[in-house]
């Protein structure tokens, strides 16, 4: 018998992905450079989402970070190429596919933090998509309005997993929000962003 929970996962991460392409397709030629996270442009975060994503299959293959990260680049132009947009649709598509496998999710993972079971793992990149496409549209002046589906699971997410620190290298200490602030501004505000 099919696995809802397992539909609705595969489902959250295709529609983030989605949107994060949507938001990589609107970026301008001369918009590359833009900064986007401190210490980022707009082409690191893009290629840091398009690592993210080829990093999965070797993942769910059992392979360690120490055996990945050597395989997966991590400067921007080379894994961006000349078509940005295409390099990420092609990492994109791979990860779907590899998370797509009959028993990928209940596989575990092994992680640079820790084996983790792999469903948490794709919430988590369920979750870092949308975030990231808030910050790629922002950096362009592009539409930060995000699918509110996508935006309650990071924001359960967020309540569920995450403290009032900062986390170094992942996000910023969650910032106040004004009163009766919609759930997108919250959930930003918990991912330490200011809307």
């Amino acid at each position: 018998m099919p696995d809802p929970r397992r539909a609705d996962l595969l489902m959250r991460f295709q529609r983030a992905q989605a949107q994060f392409t949507d938001r990589v397709d609107a970026v301008e030629p001369g918009e590359w450079d833009a900064p986007a996270l401190p210490e980022w442009s707009v082409a690191d975060l893009v290629a840091h989402l398009t690592g993210e994503q080829l990093w999965v299959p070797l993942l769910l293959a059992g392979e360690s970070p120490d055996a990945v990260g050597p395989q997966v680049p991590t400067d921007p132009a080379e894994l961006l190429g000349g078509d940005p947009l295409s390099a990420w649709e092609s990492a994109a598509d791979a990860a779907l596919t590899a998370w797509a496998a009959d028993d990928a999710l209940s596989r575990t993972v092994r992680l640079p933090a820790g084996p983790a079971p792999a469903r948490d793992h794709l919430t988590q990149m369920t979750v870092d998509l949308t975030v990231h496409a808030w910050d790629l549209a922002r950096a362009v002046g592009g539409d930060t309005v995000l699918d509110p589906e996508l935006v309650a699971e990071a924001f359960r997410h967020a309540e569920e997993h995450l403290g009032g620190d900062d986390v170094p290298g992942a996000f910023d200490a969650p910032v106040a929000v004004p009163p009766g602030a919609d759930l997108q501004t919250r959930m930003l505000a918990r991912f330490g962003r200011r809307t």
